[in-house]
């Protein structure tokens, strides 16, 4: 079939990935659905109505009025991915294709990742197998091959984005241990959406994908980022096994909360594990690499790690470094505040 022909699906459509798969879907001439919240986009910013008015935010700037300029030329449906009513009537009103999933909490919390994440992911899948799409497309992370954590989809920014305010205002660029424990391969918005666009012609395939040039690790990525700021190498090393100890604090108050206090304080219970999560969160992505993990060895491979797109972590870095970091807002998934907005 022509792309006119293709009936495609977007759930997650006004997420930091999504609204890039949604534009680059568009572009490729795609008949394009985008099935989204009556309050969506990064912190539930954008309302039913801001998005159905979107010609009169084609000349604004904010972050807001850009996510919605970018569903133009979609069919905005409102609904609920964690209703299958809502799905079945609303989402798959007409007959759809291909479904891509772009979903993710938006806090990485387990209560939140396994509603999201999970149920409303299946959801979406079921209802799609229901009414006969041929192809579903789901944005994952390369860090699944080692499930060690609940919340293994967290739309977390690459380190080296949430750093770039901080070395330019001369404070230090935080890493763990000696920042050489991890490495990965950065990937822009735009080369990860025309891939997982590629991807709607793939049948039944998990495809890791990297982006263009090297692996990098913390300590590289400190310091092509220093290099191109002109500014003092300033380096803010954190022991990983820092982390284990306020892990192991928070997990003690979440296991002996509720017997205690659970009438009182349940949803600080709640706050206490989402906390323990995040830092498990933090952890893994210190000491484990974002690179393809070879089954054999059990070790992460640069080499098989596949490079896509045209956008390098370098030339990122300069562009941001001169232009700032406009459209990189992440909400909730923000780490240290950095670029919450």
């Amino acid at each position: 079939k022509q792309p006119k022909d293709v009936r495609v699906l977007v759930v997650g459509c006004t997420g930091y990935i999504g609204k890039f798969v949604t534009k680059e879907l568009i572009r490729r001439g795609y008949n394009v659905v985008a099935f989204t919240r009556e309050k969506a986009g990064i912190k539930g910013k954008l309302g039913k109505e801001d998005i159905q008015r979107e010609q009169t935010w084609q000349h604004c700037k904010l972050p807001e009025a850009i996510a919605v300029q970018e569903l133009a030329g979609a069919d905005v449906r409102f609904g609920d991915v964690q209703s299958l009513d809502s799905i079945r009537t609303t989402a798959f009103k007409d007959k759809v294709d291909v479904v891509v999933s772009c979903l993710a909490s938006r806090t990485g919390g387990k209560k939140d990742s396994w509603a999201i994440d999970y149920q409303a992911t299946k959801n979406c899948l079921d209802v799609g197998r229901e009414k006969g799409a041929a192809h579903f497309v789901l944005l994952s992370a390369i860090c699944v091959q080692k499930p060690l954590l609940e919340f293994q989809r967290a739309k977390l920014k690459l380190e080296e984005e949430l750093q770039i305010q901080l070395v330019k205002e001369g404070k230090p660029y935080v890493m763990f241990g000696d920042g050489t424990l991890a490495s990965c391969k950065p990937i822009s918005e735009q080369d990860l959406a025309a891939f997982i666009v590629d991807c709607v012609q793939q049948q039944d395939k998990i495809l890791p994908i990297g982006g263009p040039g090297p692996a990098y690790n913390a300590l590289q990525q400190a310091q092509l980022l220093f290099n191109i700021t002109g500014k003092k190498e300033n380096l803010f090393p954190v022991p990983v096994a820092l982390m284990d100890g306020i892990i192991g604090i928070l997990d003690f108050f979440a296991k002996f909360l509720p017997a205690q206090f659970e009438a009182v304080v349940k949803h600080c219970v709640y706050m206490v594990q989402d906390a323990a999560e995040f830092g498990r969160i933090g952890k893994y992505y210190a000491v484990e690499s974002m690179l393809v993990l070879d089954p054999a060895t059990q070790t992460y491979s640069e080499s098989a790690t596949p490079s896509y797109g045209q956008t390098t972590l370098e030339a990122f870095f300069r562009q941001a470094v001169k232009e700032g970091l406009k459209g990189q807002e992440l909400g909730d998934q923000a780490v240290f505040g950095v670029n919450e907005q």
